[in-house]
């Protein structure tokens, strides 16, 4: 759990997170006097316990140290947020009040947050649509044996669609069959000569 901060080192971290920048013991103390008077060794102190307990990073420079902040604002006011939402025995309810404590504005302001950080659930892309019995639009009819016949060539030669209407390219017209080829040793019609029993 996050322990909260005390009085005094709430004030000197709000400096540091207000400033955003590397600062001195001594600037902070000389903005601290425009509120109350306090020693030098005391800011000292509690700049020095903060950074044991990881609130601030420091570097040395020359005789003295920068501090600044490890993390944000933010960051500490959600977790104390978090550590008082775990110790409640129904975590629904406690946050069904805090809502309701909230102004418009802070309203607004958890909205827009949960749109940014409400996580994505990539298990509904791949369940399977229920069955409600309609047809499935996405598969093709193909019109049943009927409809098959009626677009497919058949049995017995006859075939359907352009072909059937208009013939064979190469062939006689419809209706007509081609005339039978001579034998061997006949002559067909229209050719010369006398037929070979009057020849003998």
């Amino acid at each position: 759990m996050v322990r909260q901060l005390g009085e005094l080192e709430n004030e000197v971290m709000t400096r540091v997170w207000q400033w955003n920048r590397p600062v001195t013991v001594r600037e902070v103390l000389e903005d601290l006097h425009r509120e109350r008077e306090i020693a030098y060794t005391t800011v000292m102190t509690v700049m020095d316990k903060l950074f044991q307990k990881g609130w601030l990073r420091r570097e040395r420079e020359g005789r003295a140290y920068r501090y600044e902040p490890v993390s944000s604002r933010e960051a500490y006011t959600a977790a104390l947020m978090n550590d008082a939402w775990a110790t409640s025995d129904n975590p629904a309810a406690a946050l069904v009040h805090f809502f309701g404590m909230m102004s418009p504005e802070q309203q607004e302001a958890l909205r827009d947050a949960l749109r940014v950080a409400a996580p994505s659930d990539p298990a509904h892309s791949d369940r399977t649509p229920p069955d409600t019995g309609a047809p499935d639009t996405d598969t093709p009819d193909t019109g049943g044996p009927d409809t098959a016949r009626a677009g497919t060539a058949v049995s017995g030669g006859r075939t359907s669609g352009t072909e059937a209407a208009d013939g064979p390219a190469d062939g006689p017209p419809s209706g007509h069959s081609p005339p039978p080829a001579p034998a061997a040793g006949e002559r067909g019609p229209g050719q010369g000569g006398p037929p070979p029993d009057a020849a003998r």
